[in-house]
């Protein structure tokens, strides 16, 4: 017999977990089920964010730029030293730790929250029921009152580039090379492609980034894309727009296997030989599998889960959350769905502002935006004034030798209600929150412009882009 619990949540990745504390804090009876294995084959809850996603990846990030700033940016300071090197298994291996800390410390807040949790292969069965395969292979059953599916998103693989593991690597393989590659190619200049080709090209790869969209970074303000493919350029990145790759076939050198890659642009057809290929061209529902007959679940053309703005699916008590249904994949669009559903299980009100999620891309320049860009402002006939500041005249951005970038603040030309910022700069992962806590009180330009920033910080972009939108910037030329 099915055990009974108010809510079990299949997945425990950002919109899950996020979904199952939040319900028990609310006092409903939660289970949450997840089948995914850490490194040493034991549970791993965390989802793809936390085990080979946000968190490793930042780690990577944050080694390789140590390195890059050894070679490019100590010497300015004063600081000298001989012979750096790279040890990339101790590199890794502090990412393993880090994911080994996070992924335990959901474990430790499930128990702390009383969430019952089960490990293995959830379904949905008919009537609220979850039958769970366990990794023994033996089988539990969970009747919730409510069902929250929190699947998460698997990579997409190309027919013509199947995944190895090795020589054709998706995002979980770009994390765990055990050397740095002589030449890698990447399939995709997204967020995925551009912060994996970043890490190996600071160790030292030759990088080549194959993009099939003829522009670059077609989703953020032009002026950010065309200002980081300045600096991505300058650090010796080769972005390839127009690119369309055909084939991949995996030949053998030796010991020493090689990627020969075909692949056609404006010019036309054209080859290039490497040692690695990480393909990265989005990501997909992991919805198969997940749907016994009869549950009236309904999937979309894309393999999401069909769900209405408040991310029920039309089926009494079942919700789905996260990346396995529409809105942008993102881990903290997930946390803030898991729990705005769970406090809508509960009674209390629950929204998520699908116009104030930040966007942010972890390079070096960092880049980062919340709302409308320029280009869909002018598409949508919507009146706008727009004031921005570069971070070269930023005396902290300065002293950090870190002068890349700027800041952009867009505003309705009527009322001045701020209606987008865009940035690429250092660590405007922080800053972009300024633009999302605006917006989501309603405020003006006007308003940030009159918020005393510290002195000196990097945040004072913000306020003098904010003060240019009408035209009474300090620090620059109006």
């Amino acid at each position: 017999m099915a055990e009974q619990f108010d809510v079990v949540v299949i997945g425990a990745g950002p919109a899950g977990y996020h979904a199952a504390i939040r319900a028990a804090q609310l006092g409903l009876k939660t289970a949450c089920i997840d089948a995914a294995l850490g490194k040493d084959g034991k549970p791993a809850l965390g989802g793809t964010c936390l085990r080979v996603g946000c968190i490793p990846s930042k780690a990577l990030l944050d080694s390789s730029r140590q390195f890059w700033n050894m070679g490019h940016i100590f010497g300015d300071h004063g600081i000298s030293f001989k012979d750096a090197k790279m040890d990339v298994e101790a590199m890794v291996g502090r990412k393993d730790k880090i994911v080994k800390q996070f992924t335990g410390g959901i474990g430790m807040l499930f128990k702390a929250n009383k969430v019952a949790a089960y490990y293995g292969f959830g379904e949905l069965q008919p009537g609220n029921v979850v039958k769970v395969t366990q990794h023994d292979g033996s089988i539990v059953e969970l009747k919730g009152t409510n069902v929250i599916i929190a699947a998460g998103s698997d990579s997409i693989e190309l027919p013509f580039a199947k995944f190895d593991g090795d020589t054709i690597v998706d995002n979980v393989g770009g994390l765990d090379f055990t050397e740095v590659p002589a030449r890698l190619a990447v399939i995709g200049a997204g967020v995925i492609g551009l912060e994996l080709g970043s890490v190996w090209k600071r160790l030292g790869s030759e990088v080549t980034i194959l993009e099939a969209l003829p522009e670059f970074l077609a989703a953020a303000d032009t002026e950010v894309a065309k200002a980081a493919a300045k600096e991505f350029k300058k650090q010796g990145l080769d972005i390839r727009l127009g690119a369309k790759v055909s084939k991949a076939d995996v030949t053998s050198k030796g010991k020493k296997k090689e990627v020969a890659l075909t692949y056609a642009d404006a010019e036309g057809e054209k080859s290039l030989i490497v040692d690695k290929l990480l393909v990265a061209v989005g990501r997909r529902a992991a919805t198969k599998g997940l749907l016994a007959e009869g549950t009236g679940v309904k999937i979309n053309e894309r393999g999401q889960i069909e769900v209405d703005d408040h991310c029920h699916t039309g089926v009494d008590g079942v919700w789905a959350v996260g990346d396995c249904v529409r809105g942008p994949m993102l881990a903290h669009k997930g946390f803030e769905e898991g729990i705005a559903v769970a406090e809508l299980i509960a009674g209390l009100p629950g929204h998520v502002n699908f116009d104030t999620i930040p966007w942010v891309i972890y390079t070096e320049p960092e880049l980062a935006w919340v709302g409308k860009t320029e280009q869909q402002l002018k598409a949508e006939g919507i009146p706008y004034k727009a004031g921005s500041f570069p971070f070269a005249a930023n005396g902290r951005a300065v002293a950090m030798i870190e002068p890349a970038g700027f800041v952009k603040v867009l505003a309705h030309a009527e009322t001045d209600r701020v209606l987008g910022m865009h940035l690429v700069g250092a660590n405007v992962s922080e800053l972009v929150h300024e633009g999302v806590l605006t917006m989501e009180f309603n405020g003006s330009s006007d308003d940030l412009a009159r918020i005393c920033h510290a002195h000196p910080s990097l945040s004072e972009a913000v306020h003098d882009a904010a003060m240019a939108v009408t035209k009474r910037a300090i620090h620059k030329a109006n």
